[in-house]
């Protein structure tokens, strides 16, 4: 898709505060939930792709793509198989984040988060064919450490939350969680590669749109199977704040994380995975802050130096970034330079 450099600019902006603005409020409002008498595991799974059909509205203006090679590669067959798999793997991450929510902290939750673009790095390098550079290797490592310092650092805040038990869970379904998300940012822009050579927005928002729709669904069922969706109603009428808050609460967590898939999806089909993964680390330390003045989570001092230990690591992951776009315009300037030469020495 050709566009103008100032229009990419805008588009990745748009998509970057999706993703912050989104992610930011989804987790605090997934906390509130909790906090507030919600105890259904499978609710906060669903509402995070229920958001689903607010997608349709877009789709309704944006142009049908009509190019035959957009069909060869892959038929409708081909495309539920890719939508019923990726919806499928959305449930399963959606519920390993609800469950880490649940028994951890936000502040520690959204640290522990941060190892997503550690993990994005490396399966980028083996799937994408990304280079894993030494300043990239850094950002993995130090992302690595702020996670497992939050992680040992459990035993001084479980007590006040959790058990230890469920603490260490929490720990390991968000760092599962993470890893998964990771992977699917990876294969999602290998797919967009291999099988979708005709690119347009209307792809992303119909990929965006079935795969949101089928983890819906799949999450409706775990609900029913699991037999949570009979204790939905006391919930709601105990929830501390009120019906009209519990209600209110479910719609802004789903359209919050509705706008973090399509920033998410909009930047992998315009850049890569990595530069999403980047983003939304980049909201890392403004979920803790939020969480400290809605929510009166503790900030101490070992969350503070996982912060700034994550903060470090994705300074370093941004710093090859810059050489990378360096070495690219030098190149370009290169290239340019030697073709104006050319028809002059062949005179």
């Amino acid at each position: 898709m050709k566009m103008k450099h100032w229009q990419w600019w805008l588009l990745v902006a748009i998509m970057s505060f999706f993703i912050l603005a989104g992610q930011t409020v989804g987790t605090i409002l997934g906390r509130f939930y909790y906090d507030e008498g919600g105890n259904s595991k499978w609710m906060a799974t669903f509402v995070q792709s229920a958001g689903s059909p607010l997608l349709l509205l877009p789709l309704l203006f944006l142009p049908s793509s009509t190019s035959p090679t957009n069909s060869v590669p892959n038929s409708f067959k081909s495309k539920v198989a890719i939508y019923i798999l990726f919806g499928i793997v959305i449930a399963c991450n959606n519920l390993m984040y609800s469950y880490g929510l649940l028994f951890l902290p936000v502040s520690t939750y959204s640290l522990i988060c941060a190892t997503q673009l550690a993990f994005n790095a490396v399966f980028s390098y083996y799937i994408n064919s990304e280079k894993l550079t030494a300043f990239v290797l850094n950002s993995v490592i130090l992302l690595t450490f702020s996670a497992a310092l939050i992680g040992l650092h459990s035993s001084s805040e479980s007590s006040n939350h959790v058990t230890g038990e469920k603490y260490a869970l929490g720990f390991i379904l968000t760092l599962a969680a993470s890893a998964l998300f990771s992977l699917l940012l990876s294969l999602l822009q290998l797919t967009f590669e291999k099988y979708f050579k005709t690119m347009s927005f209307r792809v992303v928002f119909e990929l965006q749109t079935c795969t949101s729709f089928i983890a819906a669904c799949a999450s409706v069922t775990g609900l029913f199977a699991s037999g949570e969706w009979r204790s939905l109603r006391r919930e709601m009428e105990e929830f501390k704040k009120g019906t009209e808050a519990y209600v209110m609460t479910l719609v802004w967590i789903a359209i919050s994380w509705q706008m973090v898939s399509v920033g998410m999806v909009g930047l992998v089909f315009m850049a890569s995975s990595l530069l999403a993964n980047m983003i939304g680390t980049l909201g890392l330390p403004l979920v803790p802050i939020f969480a400290v003045i809605f929510l009166n989570d503790r900030m101490d001092g070992v969350k503070v130096m996982a912060l700034l230990i994550a903060i470090w690591g994705f300074l370093s992951y941004m710093y090859q970034q810059y050489l990378d776009d360096s070495k690219a315009k030098k190149l370009a300037t290169t290239d340019s330079m030697e073709i104006s030469v050319v028809p002059s020495s062949s005179l």
